[in-house]
């Protein structure tokens, strides 16, 4: 009888050196139990409220979808970018959201009706 590779079984599962174990039919229970409450009803008593948010970072968790663009930008601007070292894509990346957030606070979307960065380009003079 030829063994093949793909028909081996695998190397069990190592989780901090030991391999994991199922839960018991009183673990399941438990598990069960409590997944069936509402929020309202479970206790948190025993757990110490969090009230240093010092350490805490701002869009860990949380990443907006990412598009490819392409830009052509001045030779200056990316040297500028690029003479931080790694990141230069993520540098620009927050400067246009702090400029995009600082500008919706001075126009809110409503007062905006050109499509235009207002501020950013020069109005043509008419005459």
């Amino acid at each position: 009888m030829k063994s093949f590779a793909s028909s081996q079984l695998a190397a069990p599962s190592q989780m901090k050196g030991e391999p994991m174990r199922k839960l018991t039919k009183d673990q399941r229970q438990d598990i069960r139990a409590i997944a069936g409450q509402k929020d309202e009803e479970l206790d948190f008593s025993d757990i110490a409220p969090v009230l240093d948010w010092t350490g805490a970072e701002v869009g860990k968790f949380y990443r907006p979808p990412k598009q490819p663009v392409t830009m052509r930008l001045d030779s200056d601007v990316i040297a500028w970018l690029k003479s931080g070292g790694r990141g230069y894509q993520t540098k620009a990346n927050w400067l246009l959201r702090h400029a995009m957030l600082h500008q919706t606070k001075l126009n809110p979307p409503a007062n905006r009706g050109s499509g235009r960065p207002s501020g950013l380009l020069r109005q043509r003079k008419s005459g």
